[in-house]
């Protein structure tokens, strides 16, 4: 008998062994949700004590299910924060790191929609891609969606009025809109009402439902007629402000919807429900009365604590997400789990839902042992790792280490005390630093970008931002010039040598020195991505005694490509320049900047170098430079 028993126990191990990682039946794999909201603060939600914004459906979901003090986005951007959640890698080895360009994902890259496909899930994904531009190897139907409504590119995705939306690379026109804040076809509501017939139309099957909606992000517009609108249309708040709120309550009651939907569907108990953010929040309609944002979105309501930083940066505030996973019957409710988790552990614990295997070059762990009430079971990270453009992250349990730009130096901090990352303890712990140095060394390798192979296509869907409303230029009035009369004539200048320059989208480098502000040079951004320093060498047309230069920043309504830190140097050889006759920090302003040398400097050519971005970004724009003589 115990020979048998010993003989059945091996055939069973042996069993589960060979099934391990195979597709299970499709009557036990749940259906998933997974709902993400753009730029929501920790804070902004009425559970969390939220004064200003109400939020009854989303606070239900955290009473009927788990959630996380500790989730933590991917990135603090949104294009790489979904590079990450889709491929379950950490951004030392992502393909889409910047936030620039429609930077793709490469060709044949698994996502976890491509494996849940595989294992015979319904994919469909509604609201804003950012992993590749149309006209790319990284569009969604590419990479494991069955289907994909909304925006490809995030500059597309900043209007809820474009002239089309976009479905499976194919432009979906909504009747009325001209772009920017004008129109008659609200496109959120084109998105989510797309993504509930999704699940309506799949109810019979497993299916993965993504729902990386544009609220609350972008122009803050919501239609006049909207239910949410009426709760803070007539508080004495900025306008900006309530439309805002307005738009995270919009997105509250839609969470109710999809809710009700699936108990209409008798589909409840056999689907799991994520709501999120997808990076932290921004300080928003900050003032002297509110620093850190009307709506304070890193600031703990209760108690004050705040977050330090916001989007774009790799502290707390850039980093700490809302949410909350609901799945009746499997997720005990009430539950609030201090887990420490990030976006690349999506891909393992969806895989291991469906009962596939997670690929090994995911850095993720599978959170389910946490949400079925296992936390004895649940493996933890032994280190989590950000970077973005200059910044680099480390996390270690509750250690965090910072470096805020390669030029600075490494900062530490423990989070169990310090959640506001303001005492730096690296000199106390040398030891704890230096391995968390380490950890970063072995995290980063060179990132491979994915490419396109036709750029005018999704420039089109960038130039959609703003559609026929407006021309490609500052609004009226804002508009801003040059001194031209006092500067050497624009027609005696030539540029003889640049880094790079956007040629796809026609910013390139001889706009600016073309006297007109409606243009203006930006740097490549694909076929791959040109990072700092970029460099311009314009000919003066003789040698001549500079007293200044002028810059001009892009005067088109965008921001990216702003100069922060720069250099300009003087040579009578276009070869060799010497040390820099101005080294600047310029201020993040559409309007006219004068650097003026210390003393009159000669030379026939001068070389503009861009050292960083006022935004952190990798790219470089002038609109126009100038040049003021002796």
């Amino acid at each position: 008998m115990l020979f048998f028993r010993s003989t059945l126990a091996l055939l069973v191990a042996t069993l589960l062994v060979a099934l391990a990682g195979q597709p299970v039946e499709a009557a036990t794999r749940p259906n998933i949700v997974y709902i993400m909201a753009d730029e929501l603060g920790y804070y902004e939600l009425s559970h969390m004590g939220h004064p200003h914004i109400q939020t009854p459906s989303i606070d239900d979901l955290a009473k009927q299910g788990m959630r996380f003090t500790q989730g933590l986005a991917g990135s603090s951007l949104c294009a790489p924060t979904r590079c990450i959640l889709m491929t379950g890698k950490h951004s030392g080895h992502t393909s889409v790191r910047s936030n620039g360009g429609g930077t793709p994902l490469r060709a044949g890259e698994v996502t976890v929609a491509s494996l849940l496909g595989k294992a015979g899930y319904a994919t469909g994904g509604f609201g804003k891609w950012g992993c590749g531009g149309r006209g790319s190897t990284g569009v969604p139907e590419e990479h494991g969606f069955d289907t994909f409504f909304g925006y490809y590119d995030q500059v597309h995705a900043h209007s809820y009025y474009p002239p089309y939306l976009v479905r499976n690379s194919k432009e979906v026109e909504l009747p009325g809109n001209e772009g920017g804040r004008t129109g008659e076809t609200y496109a959120h509501y084109e998105i989510f009402n797309a993504a509930t017939r999704f699940i309506r139309e799949n109810a019979d099957r497993p299916f993965f439902c993504y729902l990386p909606i544009t609220p609350p992000h972008g122009m803050f517009d919501i239609p006049e007629e909207d239910p949410a609108w009426e709760i803070y249309r007539d508080k004495e708040w900025p306008l900006e402000a309530r439309r805002y709120a307005a738009m995270v309550s919009m997105v509250d009651r839609q969470v109710g919807e999809v809710i009700a939907l699936l108990k209409e569907l008798e589909l409840d108990e056999k689907t799991l429900v994520i709501f999120c953010g997808d990076n932290g929040g921004n300080d928003y309609f900050a003032s002297a009365d509110s620093p850190r944002g009307f709506h304070a979105p890193n600031v703990d309501p209760r108690t004050g604590v705040e977050f330090r930083g916001r989007k774009g940066t790799l502290y707390e505030g850039g980093l700490r997400i809302p949410m909350i996973a609901r799945w009746p019957g499997k997720i005990e409710p009430g539950q609030v789990s201090d887990h420490l988790w990030y976006f690349p552990d999506v891909m393992p614990t969806f895989c291991e839902l469906a009962g596939v295997r997670c690929p090994q070059e995911s850095d993720g762990i599978s959170i389910m042992p946490e949400l079925l009430g296992r936390p004895q079971k649940q493996k933890k990270h032994e280190y989590l790792y950000w970077e973005l453009g200059q910044q680099v992250a480390v996390r270690m349990e509750n250690w965090k280490a910072i470096l805020a730009g390669r030029s600075g130096q490494w900062a530490l901090y423990e989070l169990t005390t310090d959640v506001s990352e303001q005492n730096d303890v690296s000199a106390e712990h040398p030891e704890i630093l230096a391995r968390m140095q380490e950890f970063a060394r072995q995290a980063h390798e060179p990132a491979e970008e994915g490419t396109f192979f036709d750029r005018a296509i999704h420039e089109r869907d960038r130039w959609a931002k703003w559609g026929t409303s407006r021309p490609a230029v500052a609004p009226a009035g804002t508009m801003q010039s040059l001194p031209v009369k006092q500067l050497v004539p624009y027609k005696e200048l030539s540029v003889i040598r640049f880094s790079s320059e956007s040629a796809a989208s026609g910013r390139r480098a001889v706009h600016a020195i073309d006297g007109l502000p409606t243009t203006h040079w930006h740097t490549q951004w694909s076929e791959k991505l040109a990072k700092h320093p970029h460099e311009l060498v314009i000919d003066l047309g003789k040698k001549r005694t500079l007293t200044a230069v002028w810059y001009l920043a892009r005067q088109d309504g965008g921001i990216n490509g702003g100069i922060k830190k720069c250099e300009i140097s003087i040579s009578d050889d276009p070869e060799e320049f010497g040390d820099p006759a101005i080294t600047a920090t310029l201020k993040k302003t559409r309007n006219a900047q004068q650097l003026k040398l210390a003393a009159p400097a000669s030379g026939r050519y001068v070389r503009i170098r861009a050292l960083s971005e006022v935004s952190g970004g990798p790219w470089a724009s002038i609109a126009e430079i100038g040049f003021a003589e002796k």
